[in-house]
């Protein structure tokens, strides 16, 4: 029977032909309260059918916090890693009854504490957090982690007989720079190769062709470029293209964080994809208390386009 507005528990116990207080024992999973298999199997099938919704604020209130895990991604995060840990983050926490609140970009402290007072969430995250804080690579990092990741880009380059390596950078600081900077430096020095060379590729257009014609002037021996993420890959592209370099007879180009543009750029640009989807899950049960034992992460791997 068609219905309108929210469904309660009184309608859920009507349809269940049960109490309020049972309702609300099988639902919330109250392990104090002896529930029969078919008295719950019955309830959970009423509340299906209505579409039952437990009440945000209530349960919060019962609880202590709300159902709600918030994600702060910090700017010039954005990439396939992102995507792909939100999507096994907000997955997971679906499965435990809970919600994902993503908040992108900066903001002021006291703005976002207003945010967490008044949805009163059950964790905050922050992408990356534990780099930002300074954690230094342990050999499981080197393994599969986000400094093999680093080092999976200098790596291939040395593979194919680039000793003289230049990252490429962004023109302003974002939360990863200098962990990004340090694996790749350190993945270098584990290799035997020179001291990784580092210039960054601003915008606009033109800045950017100035600043790579004058870091290839004044280090001639380099032969292929590194980026930050795959933004800085094709700026690097472009200004080489610019400059009648080519790519990769010249000066080869890899990416970093595959985005979908590196594919269709001319040439195609070779690019580290990490896939977080595991991450964003162990994530999720770690924030909720839950075991992860079954969980490991995916160690990124390249992808081999025209311009490495």
């Amino acid at each position: 029977m068609a219905r309108s507005g929210r469904v309660t528990l009184t309608d859920v116990a009507k349809a269940s032909g049960v109490s309020r207080a049972t309702v609300s024992f099988v639902l919330n999973d109250d392990p104090r309260q002896t529930i029969s298999t078919a008295t719950r199997e019955r309830v959970l099938a009423a509340a299906r059918e209505l579409g039952y919704v437990p009440h945000g604020i209530a349960r919060a209130l019962r609880e202590g916090a709300s159902r709600i895990v918030v994600l702060n991604v910090d700017q010039g995060l954005e990439g396939n890693f992102s995507r792909s840990y939100v999507l096994g983050l907000d997955e997971e926490l679906a499965a435990h009854d809970h919600v994902l609140l993503v908040r992108h970009g900066r903001a002021a402290p006291e703005n976002l504490q207003r945010i967490l007072d008044a949805i009163a969430p059950r964790a905050v995250l922050r992408l990356g957090e534990a780099y930002m804080q300074g954690h230094e690579p342990d050999d499981e990092d080197w393994e599969r982690g986000f400094a093999f990741n680093a080092g999976l880009q200098i790596g291939y380059l040395a593979e194919r007989g680039h000793s003289h390596i230049a990252m490429a950078m962004p023109d302003h600081d974002f939360p990863l720079t200098e962990a990004r900077l340090g694996f790749a430096r350190e993945a270098a020095r584990r290799l035997g190769l020179p001291s990784l060379r580092r210039f960054v590729v601003p915008r606009p257009r033109r800045a950017g062709e100035a600043a790579v014609a004058a870091a290839l002037a004044a280090h001639p021996e380099v032969t292929a470029l590194a980026a930050f993420d795959d933004d800085i890959a094709l700026r690097s592209l472009t200004a080489l293209r610019d400059l009648g370099r080519q790519v990769p007879d010249d000066v080869a180009v890899i990416g970093f964080d595959e985005t979908e543009y590196g594919s269709l750029s001319t040439p195609a640009l070779t690019t580290v994809r990490i896939d977080a989807e595991v991450l964003g899950r162990i994530a999720a049960r770690e924030a909720l208390g839950l075991d992860t034992g079954d969980l490991a992460p995916v160690p990124g791997r390249v992808v081999v386009r025209a311009s490495a």
